[in-house]
């Protein structure tokens, strides 16, 4: 069923989504204001959508010491199984009864969407790095529309399609098709929509189609991360229509949708764009975006000075914006530096609280970069393909297009923002402390050329496997050890459904690492085939398992969430060492893989760990890589390139080389 999801999340629970960049359209489409015309309505689904399932609590304890096993010596998995036994017939036994009712009594959700929000919201830390991440557009195929301005209008344009297509309900359902010439066809649609939404899940299923739940899609545009003491706050505002554009550290809105919410014309965004890209003013002396990176109580401290300081109708504008616009001055020299502007830039050109910022850089690299509390990727990658395909397939605009005549001194507003000696010292320690931090953050890139998807599943092994492989034995040969790894999975097949996680470190991937990194010459090739083999295999039913919200991390964590609750005493289990270290994840991954995509990436999650985002393509396979002082990301993907040579070798038969 959807165990062939393989729906993955980037960092922290970034899901992203399967669906295909040139997907069927129902029919014509028809105004230039949408960019399908779905005959199935958009949340056609939604109502009739399976609960996330909450595991029976053995089953999650024996997944979770299968994914201890490699990470303990023995006497330390054996304290850890006692700990396991002693909550399993005790605390925990009455934390699973009173989760299960609790699930009961809220059908309309599931289990662990409450307490994930709280889990971003209340987080304390600057949200940048420690949790937004960003994935990069591959460049326009035709040269000349990736001038900025060109392609800042297109992708604007697309951007807004997108939410009246999403609003008027129009937009394609989030299907996972696993037999798509039964499924995705105008027949299988037309018959469907007349299903009533509370039955309709079970239409699709019957035809082997899983949709996706959309719950979060709302949350794209309109929003913004509100700091605020102890527990942020999520705020949307629908009913405005203008966009939010930085530039140089500078504030600018306009209405991309007229009072009858259609689109303004795409001659009158770009004049507007231009005008913008135009304005000479030198950089603001304390830019005001800095507040964005700090600490979440320092910001919501400095943003009520904001406030009480006559700056609360500016403020709205932002919070409200349709989106973050951000035009940057510099060309991007090479992915290094990709990945570095697009992940946290200089700090003065970015609102990181938005929901998604869409940045064009001087020579028209674009990427978004999102905040993560709201949801997960499988909406920030659906309007993602959906914007780079429209941008490019139906342009709004060519590079010989000329800007409208219009007056844009009138039509676009430059914020203003007062600021006192308080909120000069604040933004200066902001930057200081932004600047100290990522200078810390090295990133770096390999392409490994000889084979990839295809190749791999021709061999029979899963490229997802293969992949996680690699960095184990890159990790045991710099390193010596196997640690704890995180790889998240969509559970979106769900209502409310959000991540589980994939424990890639296991006792097959620890004996194969082990056999490829210390003693290649004691195996055959067939040897470290069948090894490889089983750790493909095992590694498919990880994944099954998380993708159908039988995974072990999310449970014990709504478990421990409700002990908090409930105000008990915290149990033995999460106060084992062994607990605290499988959820210090060392190795953080994520994969997605999509036309539109060319690079995507996020720091480490703890200070001593890596950020680790891939993609397996069909005839190569990339990885992106950034770790703290401390981790060295270019020896770590080294030793990934040997793991590489060394798998590709095995499965060719070739001896391996020490």
């Amino acid at each position: 069923m959807v165990a062939r999801l393989l729906l993955r999340a980037w960092t922290r629970g970034h899901a992203v989504g399967p669906g295909p960049l040139c997907r069927p359209l129902s029919s014509d489409l028809g105004s230039g204001e949408y960019l399908q015309r779905s005959i199935v309505p958009t949340m056609h689904y939604q109502d009739s959508l399976p609960r996330l399932p909450i595991p029976k609590l053995e089953d999650t304890i024996k997944r979770y010491l299968r994914a201890q096993r490699p990470l303990l010596d023995d006497d330390q998995f054996r304290k850890t199984e006692q700990f396991c036994k002693s909550f399993e017939n005790g605390i925990g036994k009455e934390l699973q009864e009173q989760l299960v009712a609790q699930d009961k009594q809220n059908k309309h959700t599931s289990y662990i969407s409450g307490p994930w929000f709280d889990m971003y919201l209340t987080a304390r830390d600057s949200i940048v790095l420690n949790f937004n991440p960003f994935m990069a557009f591959n460049p326009d195929p035709k040269f000349e529309y990736n001038d900025q301005l060109t392609r800042a209008t297109n992708m604007t344009v697309s951007a807004v399609r997108f939410l009246k297509t999403l609003r008027a309900g129009l937009l394609e359902p989030e299907v996972f098709h696993l037999n798509p010439a039964k499924s995705d066809t105008d027949t299988f649609k037309r018959l469907i929509r007349f299903v009533p939404s509370s039955l309709s899940w079970y239409g699709a299923y019957l035809v082997n189609a899983y949709p996706l739940d959309m719950s979060q899609y709302f949350r794209l545009f309109n929003s913004t991360r509100l700091p605020r003491p102890t527990r942020d706050e999520l705020f949307t505002n629908e009913k405005a229509r203008h966009l939010l554009v930085l530039r140089k550290g500078h504030f600018y809105v306009f209405d991309v949708l007229d009072q009858d919410g259609n689109i303004v014309s795409a001659s009158e965004i770009q004049a507007h764009l231009k005008s913008i890209l135009s304005d000479s003013s030198p950089a603001p002396e304390f830019p005001l975006a800095y507040l964005t990176t700090e600490n979440r109580d320092v910001w919501a401290a400095l943003r009520q000075k904001l406030v009480s300081g006559g700056n609360e109708e500016a403020l709205r504008k932002v919070d409200s914006a349709v989106f973050c616009l951000c035009l940057d001055d510099v060309p991007i020299e090479d992915l290094v530096h990709l990945s570095h502007n697009m992940l946290h830039g200089d700090g003065t050109n970015r609102w990181f609280d938005k929901s998604f910022n869409l940045i064009i850089a001087k020579d028209g690299t674009a990427a978004v970069h999102f905040e993560h509390a709201w949801g997960d990727g499988v909406a920030v990658l659906r309007f993602f393909n959906e914007v780079f395909k429209d941008s490019t397939q139906t342009p709004a605009i060519t590079p010989q297009s000329q800007p409208a005549r219009t007056d844009s001194s009138v039509a676009v507003q430059k914020l203003n923002f007062k600021l006192n000696d308080a909120l000069k010292t604040g933004i200066s320690t902001a930057k200081e402390k932004f600047d100290a931090t990522v200078k810390t953050l090295t990133i770096d890139i390999i392409r490994f050329q000889r084979g990839g998807k295809e190749f791999l599943k021709r061999q029979k092994l899963s490229p997802d496997s293969v992949a996680q492989l690699a960095f184990q034995m890159a990790f045991l040969r710099q390193y010596g050890q196997t640690v704890a790894t995180y790889e998240s999975c969509s559970t979106a097949a769900f209502k409310h459904g959000r991540t589980e996680t994939i424990r890639p470190a296991s006792i097959f991937t620890k004996r194969c690492s082990q056999a490829f990194v210390r003693e290649p010459a004691k195996h055959s090739a067939g040897e470290l085939r069948q090894m490889m083999t089983e750790c493909s295999m095992y590694h498919g039913q990880l994944t099954k398992e998380a993708a159908m919200g039988q995974g072990f991390d999310r449970h014990l964590f709504a478990l421990r969430y409700l002990a908090a609750a409930k105000a008990i005493v915290l149990p033995e289990l999460y106060q084992d060492p062994a607990y605290g270290q499988i959820n210090h994840n060392i190795l953080s991954t994520s994969t997605l893989s999509s036309p539109a995509v060319n690079i995507g990436g996020f720091a480490p999650v703890v200070p001593d760990g890596f950020g680790i985002g891939y993609a397996v393509h069909d005839n190569w396979i990339g990885c992106n890589v950034s770790s703290y002082p401390g981790r060295n990301a270019r020896e770590f993907l080294q030793c990934v390139e040997k793991a590489l040579e060394d798998i590709f070798d095995a499965i060719e038969g070739k001896c391996i080389k020490t």
